[in-house]
């Protein structure tokens, strides 16, 4: 390996300026736990490495007025894990959050990182989307925001250009009688990666009617998928029988997986309707608590 620069930005126009003056293949640093794992296996050859860890924006977590939240791209699952607020408003996302990695490494690990390695099977990504989560991204053209669903494009491709970062996430406040949750299924009973993950977030009225959904499947197709029909399916009832078997059947109509190691298709497929059943009921169970 050739030597690779190491540039400390500690503003966002330092970091966009050093992306776009980078004659190679620039890389992001925020958590680290993916890149320097691909690093030491010679996966990728950078020309630079810039750790925005010193841009004050991306390592903070804040709870705004309105009672939505401001994460910065780089802020640890370790951290978000000891907020009281934040676990007890989307608990979906911080257990999402909270499966990258072992106890060492969710002291690094960071939503930025975790998104845009790009993974189909990244655990916090269902999580963030069936949310409602936004990314803000900056570069030379300033900056922009989009739906955490629209940033990964293809197995480790996002839709970043030149000279762009994301700097933070935007978490709305959770919504009256609303819970989420986050699953998924592993061949181990921890540090594995998701055979199938499943994020859903859900509201209830005082009648434990569905008001509104959005189901979200990882590593059941090239990119994290929103199942709309699934959405559709138990939105307007109580949850009973027929609807949660709508909401299996969706689940595997949506699912577009390949075979390896870790499971087959078949498999995948049953699994997400499977994990959307449970993780319904849980965030159900949750919105009756609030």
């Amino acid at each position: 390996m050739e030597s690779i620069e190491f540039e400390k930005p500690e503003t966002v126009d330092q970091a966009v300026a050093l992306l776009q003056g980078a004659s190679g293949n620039a890389k992001i640093l925020a958590g680290g736990t993916d890149l320097l794992v691909q690093l030491r296996a010679q996966m990728l050859e950078p020309s630079v490495i810039i750790d925005i860890k010193h841009i004050e924006e991306t390592r903070k977590l804040t709870k705004n007025s309105d009672g939505s939240y401001t994460i910065g791209a780089a802020v640890a699952g370790a951290e978000a894990g000891d907020r009281d607020d934040i676990t007890k408003d989307w608990p979906g996302v911080i257990e999402g959050w909270e499966l990258i990695g072992s106890t060492q490494v969710q002291g690094r690990a960071s939503l930025g990182g975790n998104l845009c390695n790009a993974s189909p099977a990244g655990d916090s990504v269902p999580a963030m989307v069936a949310a409602g989560m936004t990314v803000n991204i900056a570069g030379p053209n300033g900056r922009r925001t989009i739906p955490v669903e629209d940033v990964t494009v293809a197995p480790g491709r996002t839709c970043l250009e030149k000279g762009e970062f994301v700097v933070s996430f935007n978490l709305p406040a959770r919504p009256a009688g609303g819970g989420d949750a986050y699953l998924r299924l592993i061949p181990r009973t921890e540090m594995d990666i998701a055979v199938v993950g499943c994020g859903v977030a859900i509201t209830l009225d005082d009648a434990g009617v569905v008001k509104t959904a959005k189901i979200s499947l990882g590593a059941v197709a090239a990119t994290v998928l929103v199942v709309e029909d699934a959405a559709k399916a138990i939105i307007g009832t109580k949850l009973d029988a027929d609807a949660m078997s709508a909401l299996d059947a969706a689940c595997q109509a949506a699912c577009k997986p390949i075979d390896d190691k870790r499971g087959t298709i078949e498999y995948r497929t049953k699994i997400a309707g499977v994990l959307a059943r449970r993780a319904v009921t849980i965030a159900a169970e949750r919105a009756g608590e609030k």
